[in-house]
């Protein structure tokens, strides 16, 4: 059997250091008794310290348990599948728990693990049982979120001493003959972690049954890595070249441990000289991550590091002592606000290119003219309602909104020039139908003037037809007497039927020329 399962504590008093910290968790447990629900638990630390094994303890003191590593199962659905409907759910007439334990929450990373930290900002959200929550990193940037929503338990490394307490225990429970001196050894090589430490003793003890100092010889130190925070810390307050460079030996981008050293030099230095010598020193160390990057040689970063180290910790002329709390680079949130900045104007530049027909960067070049013009509300307010800009794109020109009282005076103006417009339009299209009515009227009296004309000349016509066979007439009575009897009669049924045949050539022309046959 694992010594680490056999010697497992088996309440919160019998796990070993932290005792500030175990305080804390026994009163937080103790508000869950009583009923009164407690924000989640995150206990965050260093490998091996005792995390998973206080969150079982805990767990043990609650009606039932549900364990789930967020490294294993960590995307959106299969966190919420897991432990969503479990962690929001209560019993109508009981105070039932669920201690429900999230394991590695600082492991969610990637593409695969997208939503995961989502997921689990969900969780605590909608929770109403108790809630704990296992990290190993503090400075994770996926605890960022989750942090602010829990009861933070920074747990420490063990200390050496006490690991000795222990194993000494252990020695004389299982009987292993283990020289003083070698146990001590042995504890300051696990450096903080029970965990591995006793795997190693029980590795080296099976065998013999005893324990010397040939046995441990092989046995290397635990890699102790350094985090940002520490690593900064030490240049600032340290001049030991060796020190300095075990500080930065931490698994970060050199980049980064470079940003937060330049960010704190000012904070911690107070001499011009001291300033400007530690700056001369991280732009080297600059200059070479960049040859690192260019040529792919990452030989220069041990040169990097000793400039951005040791170069800065020797810029000063003495140890300042005095606390400095470390602070994060404000140079990546400008590059965040700076990025925002640019999309909102090419935001603005697309819009302006649209509506007036100019590329984009010919309206980039006219934003400090527009800065000047966006003084004028009511100016501000045509140019922003033509280019239809939100109060967002038009902070960009003018930090005070545009008084309500001048946009209620505009929209009023413009209704106006609407209707206005609205009308002048429709006065227009009267006088075109006026107009074209005219000509048309014009056109038909011209015809009606035509058609009185024709008739006039048809009346002169049958006057001349009368007169002309009134004297035919007088003329045949005077030389054939006897048949201007006989003939009248024919004379006249001629006279009809021509009278009718004109008539209706009359009617037919008539039909021509008239616009009212229609």
């Amino acid at each position: 059997m694992l010594w680490t399962e056999k010697y497992r504590p088996k309440s919160i008093d019998d796990v070993i250091g932290n005792n500030k910290e175990k305080k804390e968790i026994q009163q937080w447990l103790d508000q869950w008794k009583k009923g009164n629900p407690q924000k989640p638990l995150l206990l965050v630390g260093s490998a091996g310290i005792g995390k998973t094994t206080l969150a079982h303890l805990i767990a043990e003191q609650f009606d039932e348990s549900i364990e789930l590593n967020a490294s294993d199962k960590r995307s959106q659905d299969e966190i919420m599948k897991t432990v969503g409907e479990s962690s929001s759910s209560m019993p109508l007439f009981s105070q039932f728990y669920k201690c429900i334990i999230l394991d590695e929450v600082d492991g969610i990373h990637g593409t695969n693990d997208r939503g995961g930290v989502k997921a689990i900002n969900e969780v605590i959200k909608k929770s109403k049982h108790p809630l704990i929550l296992i990290a190993n990193d503090f400075y994770s940037k996926r605890l960022t979120t989750i942090k602010t929503k829990c009861q933070v338990i920074k747990m420490k490394k063990i200390r050496s001493p006490s690991i000795n307490k222990l194993f000494k225990k252990i020695a004389e429970e299982e009987g292993v003959k283990a020289d003083p001196e070698v146990l001590k050894e042995l504890s300051k090589k696990a450096g903080g972690d029970l965990r591995s430490a006793l795997n190693s003793f029980q590795a080296i003890s099976d065998e013999n049954k005893t324990l010397e100092k040939e046995d441990i010889e092989n046995i290397s130190s635990k890699d102790d890595r350094s985090t940002i925070i520490n690593a900064v810390t030490v240049v600032m307050k340290s001049k030991t070249p060796s020190n300095v460079k075990k500080a930065l030996i931490t698994e970060e981008d050199p980049n980064l441990i470079m940003e937060y050293i330049a960010e704190n030099v000012p904070r911690e230095y107070k001499k011009k000289k001291e300033i400007q010598k530690a700056y001369e020193n991280l732009a080297k160390a600059d200059l070479y991550l960049g040859r690192a990057q260019q040529s792919r040689n990452y030989g220069y970063w041990k040169y990097a590091t000793d400039y951005m180290g040791v170069g800065v910790a020797n810029s000063k002329d003495e140890t300042y002592r005095k606390f400095t709390k470390i602070t994060s680079p404000t140079v990546f949130s400008k590059m965040r606000k700076n990025k925002g900045k640019k999309n909102l104007r090419d935001k603005i530049a697309e819009k302006m290119s649209e509506k007036m027909h100019i590329s984009n960067a010919v309206a980039i070049s006219m934003f400090p003219y527009l800065k000047i013009m966006f003084e004028n509300d009511e100016l501000a307010w045509e140019i922003s309602d033509f280019l239809e800009f939100n109060d967002e794109e038009i902070k960009l020109f003018r930090k005070k909104k545009i008084p309500k009282n001048v946009i209620r005076k505009m929209e009023k103006q413009k209704n106006q020039i609407r209707e206005s417009k609205k009308e002048k339009y429709r006065e227009k299209i009267s006088e075109k139908i006026i107009k074209e009515t005219g000509e048309l009227a014009k056109n038909e009296v011209e015809d009606i003037e035509s058609v009185i004309e024709t008739q006039k000349e048809i009346t002169k016509i049958e006057k001349k037809t009368q007169q002309n066979y009134k004297k035919e007439e007088d003329k045949f009575k005077i030389k054939n007497p006897k048949k201007t009897v006989e003939n009248k009669k024919e004379t006249k049924e001629k006279l009809v039927e021509d009278s009718k045949k004109d008539d209706k050539n009359k009617n037919e022309k008539s039909k021509q020329t008239s616009l009212f046959s229609f």
